[in-house]
């Protein structure tokens, strides 16, 4: 090789070198910005309101802005969509999401899930209802006769346990279209749900064993005056998602701090215990995105019934093959 040949590599080779160089600088600068200069915006859905949201919530987050060395700051939000465009735009970098917005923050918000919940009974799953006013007289087979004689809540468009999952086990098998059913469908939380059972305004609503088991704890009187006539197959809890591109030094002690929250013994560990309390929950455990397939599944479910209405053959055989992929994967795990 000519001296002339092994100075022109040698020179690319600087450039190659310079290149690289710049391209890590450019790489550190937006890594350092996945760390927010105002710390981390946590995600809440305060359906039930902030004021009786933000107490429960608030020592925790006081405890893992401790624990991560960041100012970790609750963003309330009065709906699913709210809280997925949150984490989409980059206005929060964390927050806790029942499981169909999970999804579709996970799809579409460049988000991870890092832990799931474990309430007070050891449960990581819950399951979706159907309540009347007690004393009414209406039945299961009563409600499902329709005909339009009945007024009908239904939850969130996104909600889990109030629209995903009564459509997937309840209505979608008997080929019922809940507005052709019932003679009005309004859409609310659960919380209005179960009060407007409760007083009369509607003669049946969705729910969730969760739902009911904190209206009775709070307002005993109000839950005295629903029952349950319909329950679903369980539904994976709740889970702590994070976005994929926070700073991976960061990621790693959010996902420490709630998987090692209220764990082993001492004061400490007490008093965590009690804030968990609170939230009606002993433990968050380790998870993936994996932990969601049940839910992936009544998505399919759901997305099938739709295009078999619609007469769509295409999208009828996508979401049939995405539903038996589904059944397929849980068939082999344990």
């Amino acid at each position: 090789m000519t001296h002339g040949g092994a100075m022109r590599r040698l020179g690319v080779g600087m450039l190659a070198v310079v290149a690289l160089a710049l391209s890590a600088c450019g790489r550190d600068s937006t890594s350092a910005a996945r760390v927010p200069a105002d710390g981390i915006h946590f995600s809440i859905l305060s359906a039930q309101g902030q004021a009786s949201t933000a107490p429960v919530w608030q020592p925790l987050l006081d405890d893992m802005s401790k624990a991560i060395g960041v100012p970790v700051t609750a963003r309330f939000g009065a709906s699913y969509a709210e809280l997925v465009a949150e984490m989409e735009q980059g206005r929060t970098q964390a927050g806790w999401f029942s499981a169909r917005p999970a999804i579709e923050a996970l799809d579409t918000a460049d988000a991870e899930v890092i832990a799931r919940t474990v309430d007070t009974d050891g449960a990581d799953s819950y399951r979706s209802s159907l309540i009347v006013k007690k004393g009414s007289g209406l039945t299961l087979d009563a409600v499902l006769a329709c005909g339009k004689r009945l007024d009908f809540g239904i939850g969130d468009a996104q909600s889990t346990s109030g629209t995903l999952a009564p459509m997937t086990f309840l209505f979608n098998p008997r080929r019922i279209d809940p507005q052709a059913c019932f003679a009005t469908v309004e859409s609310a939380n659960h919380e209005t749900n179960a009060f407007s059972v409760a007083t009369g305004v509607l003669d049946v609503a969705t729910s969730n064993s969760v739902s009911t088991a904190a209206l009775t704890r709070q307002n005993p009187a109000v839950a005295d005056q629903i029952e349950t006539i319909w329950q679903s197959p369980p539904i994976p809890e709740s889970g702590i998602l994070v976005r994929e591109d926070l700073d991976p030094v960061l990621k790693e002690k959010i996902r420490s701090f709630f998987l090692t929250y209220g764990q082993g013994s001492g004061v400490e560990a007490e008093r965590q215990r009690r804030v968990l309390a609170g939230l009606r929950y002993s433990r968050f455990t380790a998870a993936d995105a994996d932990y969601l397939d049940p839910v992936r599944e009544m998505i399919a479910d759901e997305a099938l019934a739709a295009a078999r209405v619609s007469g769509d053959r295409t999208a009828a055989a996508a979401a049939e093959r995405d539903l038996q992929r589904l059944r397929a994967r849980r068939e082999v795990q344990p």
